[in-house]
């Protein structure tokens, strides 16, 4: 049976949430100060020790943005140095002449599953949505058509796909076999993604009306501008560079053994800050001196494509710090605790384990590990399912509903340009679909694979 206090935390967080979307939507409240009011109000209410609630947010918000930060800064400097090098105007040609007009929404999601698999959610964003935008203005397309299935190419290799670190780290708790678990993934997860990617965006568009006016689309394209594009190849390596980095750091150990100088080398070099970092000064030559660009114009680039983003940076940082009162409060106990005294089977519960703390911290990958780690000892000692498709329902339970304190939403919100009512209609219910897609094809794979 849950106690009272859990009982009473649950409610206190739905209404935290609530309240929060009201303070954006209905009061027109700054977002950051919006998220603020509501972490605060929430650690006050579940009864947090005075002097720790400020220092929870900061301590949230503080390891968020130690990574967002300097992802987003890097990405989008390639991004720019792409959409002035016309590089970005060349993959959009590319696809549309491979794909067709009509059908560029499964080019994207395509691309999406391709380029995300080694990157967390976040840099595949960053380095993919200038050619959405690009693509998008190409076509007269609503941005919803063209980059709804991008997030979710991205957002099925994240959560389901090894090598994909948290993936990964999901399959070495089970101790399940990475091998069988990539072709599960695929069955599972390409599904997935095509029908919460390009079938339901063609659903949803007509029904979300985003403003002409893009601010963060506006420094990536320039419509007035007649040039001669870069080399295609080129342009795809620029872009591929940090991800066939960032492969080669999964891979070090195989590739350079666990010790020594090379497999320290290629771990650093494979880091994403280094991947990203290694990729925009190549671009720097690639699309910027080899395009005839001087060193001032590309200094001028970086430094203005900046500004943008410091919007970005805030919110996604004050959505961890929200996650990590939700964790310090208590919130997160409670809802392992609901799950706990729920008699299910092992996939449901390592789905929705791996569900209600995805809904309650934010973060897929903390959802997933935590699940994993919670479900993978009862696994053991229960037997008779697949450990291959318990990381995969893991994976699943932890990618549903993204909303208000996931780093992930406010990226969504801000480079699309939506409402938060709009990025609720779009992205998270995208989130969901892949997570319950997914979670009733491992159970048909449950009934064959054992």
């Amino acid at each position: 049976m849950i106690d009272p206090h859990s009982i009473f935390l649950l409610v206190a967080a739905f209404i935290a949430v609530v309240g929060l979307i009201l303070l954006i939507t209905l009061f027109k409240l700054n977002a950051f100060i919006s998220l603020f009011i509501a972490s605060l109000a929430l650690a006050l209410a579940a009864g947090m020790p005075r002097e720790a609630i400020v220092h929870s947010f900061e301590a949230g918000f503080g390891g968020t943005m130690g990574h967002i930060a300097i992802i987003v800064a890097l990405g989008t400097m390639l991004g720019k140095m792409m959409a002035e090098s016309g590089g970005a105007d060349q993959i959009a040609h590319t696809l549309i002449r491979l794909f067709g007009e009509k059908n560029i929404h499964w080019a994207m999601v395509t691309i999406g599953l391709i380029i995300g698999l080694p990157a967390f959610f976040e840099v595949g964003f960053v380095l993919l949505v200038p050619i959405a935008f690009t693509v998008a203005r190409r076509t007269g397309t609503s941005m919803v058509i063209v980059g709804l299935p991008l997030v979710a190419g991205l957002s099925v290799v994240h959560g389901l796909m090894p090598p994909h670190p948290a993936a990964m780290m999901s399959v070495m708790i089970y101790h399940a076999d990475v091998g069988r678990t990539i072709l599960f993934a695929l069955l599972v997860g390409i599904p997935a993604a095509l029908i919460a990617g390009p079938v339901y965006a063609k659903l949803i568009a007509p029904h979300v009306q985003l403003a002409a006016d893009n601010p963060m689309a506006a420094q990536f394209i320039d419509e007035g501008r007649e040039q001669s594009l870069p080399n295609f190849w080129l342009t795809l390596f620029t872009i591929l560079l940090p991800v066939v980095l960032m492969l080669l750091g999964s891979w070090a150990d195989a590739i350079a053994g666990r010790r020594g100088a090379a497999s320290e080398t290629l771990h650093l070099i494979g880091n994403d800050d280094m991947a990203l970092l290694i990729g925009v000064l190549f671009s720097f030559i690639s699309l910027g001196q080899m395009r005839g660009f001087s060193r001032e114009t590309i200094l001028r680039f970086s430094n203005e494509c900046l500004a943008p983003t410091a919007t970005i940076t805030l919110l996604v940082g004050a959505g961890g710090g929200f996650g990590r009162i939700l964790q310090d409060s208590g919130v997160s106990r409670a809802i392992v605790s609901l799950a706990m005294h729920s008699h299910v089977h092992l996939l449901l519960l390592a789905w929705m384990l791996a569900a209600l703390m995805r809904l309650a911290v934010g973060s897929s990958t903390v959802a997933m590990i935590t699940a994993a780690q919670i479900v993978a000892p009862i696994a053991l000692h229960t037997g008779g399912v697949s450990p291959e498709l318990l990381a995969l329902a893991t994976g699943a339970g932890s990618l549903i509903f993204s909303h208000v304190n996931d780093g992930g939403f406010w990226l969504v919100k801000e480079y699309f340009n939506m409402t938060v009512a709009q990025t609720i209609k779009t992205w998270s219910i995208c989130e969901t679909i892949i997570s319950v897609v997914a979670l009733g094809l491992i159970g048909a794979l449950s009934l064959v694979v054992r």
